[in-house]
């Protein structure tokens, strides 16, 4: 796991005009973001070529929910059939790609790290624009829930470029 810290500060001067007030403000914003590569996201999760859909989490907060990124090229196999001279990438991989995003939160619960997780239930899913070639694909997952250290549920959501693609609501069990 990869860690990146920004430190940004700012600093006003003095007002030259009021020499009296020596008022000198400084503010420090600092932000903290933990990634994970490529390479790290393939110790997490068992998926591989051509069905590892998500290249890189950008932002991750512990037991909470992680943002990724899957980006969409014209080589990649779904594309020869679906559909020719018209490449639209299918609804089930956008939702698989939200899911495997899910899968590195739950795969990093102290409770159940390294355990394998399988689709129970996809809910309340709706597709909103289509995702072609080139474009980038950023996947937030939120857990809601999670029972008896072996049910959970998600919130996802699915953009490019801002716009809303897909979004809705997995369920994972997971597998003994």
């Amino acid at each position: 796991m990869s860690i990146l810290s920004e430190v940004n500060t700012v600093t006003e001067p003095d007002s030259a005009s009021t020499k009296s007030q020596t008022n000198e403000t400084t503010s420090t914003l600092s932000e903290t973001k933990t990634i994970f590569t490529v390479e790290e996201i393939q110790k997490l999760l068992p998926h591989r070529y051509p069905f590892a859909l998500v290249d890189r989490i950008i932002d991750y907060v512990p037991e909470k929910r992680a943002v990724g990124i899957k980006n969409v090229t014209f080589n990649e196999p779904q594309f020869q059939g679906h559909f020719p001279g018209n490449p639209i990438m299918p609804g089930v991989l956008i939702v698989e790609a939200m899911a495997q995003v899910g899968g590195i939160v739950l795969t990093q619960l102290p409770e159940l790290e390294g355990g394998l997780f399988l689709f129970a239930g996809i809910d309340k899913v709706r597709f909103r624009r289509q995702v072609v070639p080139g474009d980038q694909l950023v996947m937030t997952v939120e857990l809601l829930w999670v029972k008896q250290r072996r049910f959970g549920k998600m919130q996802a959501r699915a953009e490019v470029d801002g716009q809303l693609a897909a979004e809705g609501e997995l369920m994972f069990s997971l597998a003994n």
